[in-house]
């Protein structure tokens, strides 16, 4: 699918059906179609393949050819076959247009067209569209390590406050630390690579007319990362304490459920042990002849299990 975007008074606007592509100051190409990368390449620009933006070569990921400056970045979102993923995102931006790659759905590709003008390099132009995107970007990773802190906090008041904690909860809260932890992994690449693609274009700024505004705004998103990454390094320790805090407990519920197994065994044991010395089997046992053996045997294991069952509140074992 291809959607062609022009500037407008408020934000951008997508081309009509049919628009020529020549006026686009963005193209932004989802899972493209044969025809759509033949008229990006009557524009004089390559579309990269999946396979070519997937290569981890920093010569496939970071590079310049024909005039076009390509970055290729991994960022998370969503793919209809599997849900969320991690999946590269190529930017390729020429002096007058800016053309984004991508093969499933990160939400700012979404949320930015009409947002494009309240960035702070605002869209006069492809080099400002893209940091723009890029200040999308970031800010929704942020919104994503934020939605990471709260399920967090989530999970710390069920395992470490709240009382009579039900097994089945235990591996509820275990399971969503876990995929936190995996949703932060991603959000950790996609700042590395973001990164990257900005130190690259800051090298190219240079030879631009704006370079030195936009050097400015480059640095301030770079900060903006960095401190991100700092804030996703705190979040990682805390997953790695909510998971260790709720197999801890889960460990604690175990053991209680065997030292109540293990007592029930201690307590049954000394009447065990008197009905298996007259269940034996030899030819003489006087106890057996008794009018009140069986009555006695009977008190005996009572007496057994009851002062087995003091000693152990004594010994506050119970």
């Amino acid at each position: 699918m291809l959607i062609a975007y022009r500037p407008a008074p408020r934000g951008l606007v997508a081309l009509g059906p049919g628009g020529p592509l020549s006026e686009a100051l963005w193209v932004d190409l989802y899972r493209p179609e044969p025809d759509e990368v033949a008229a990006l390449t009557a524009l004089g620009i390559e579309v990269p393949t999946l396979e070519d933006m997937e290569e981890i070569e920093i010569s496939n990921r970071l590079y310049r050819e024909a005039g076009a400056d390509v970055m290729t970045v991994v960022l998370p979102g969503d793919a209809d076959e599997v849900g969320r993923v991690a999946s590269p995102v190529s930017f390729i931006l020429t002096d007058a247009r800016l053309v984004t790659v991508r093969h499933h759905r990160p939400r700012p590709f979404e949320t930015f067209p009409e947002r494009a003008d309240r960035s702070a390099a605002g869209c006069g132009g492809a080099e400002r569209l893209f940091l723009g995107l890029v200040e999308e970007i970031v800010a929704r990773q942020a919104d994503l390590l934020e939605g990471v802190g709260r399920v967090l906090d989530r999970v710390s008041g069920t395992v470490l406050v709240r009382e009579g904690r039900s097994p089945a909860q235990l591996r509820v809260a275990l399971a969503e630390a876990a995929g936190q932890g995996e949703l932060l992994g991603h959000i950790r690449l996609a700042l590395l690579t973001l990164e990257r693609a900005l130190s690259f274009f800051d090298q190219t700024l240079g030879a631009r007319s704006q370079g030195k505004e936009l050097r400015r705004i480059v640095s301030g998103q770079t900060a903006d990362i960095q401190a991100l990454v700092v804030h996703a390094d705190y979040l990682s320790a805390r997953i790695g304490l909510s998971v260790d805090a709720t197999l801890g407990m889960i460990n604690l519920a175990q053991n209680e459920t065997v030292r109540i197994l293990s007592v029930a065994a201690v307590l049954f044991l000394p009447p065990t042990v008197i009905g298996s010395i007259y269940g034996m089997n030899f030819r003489v046992m006087p106890e057996l002849d008794h009018p009140l053996g069986y009555p006695a045997a009977l008190v005996v294991m009572v007496v057994s299990a009851l002062v087995t069952y003091l000693v152990f509140k004594w010994k506050n074992w119970l």
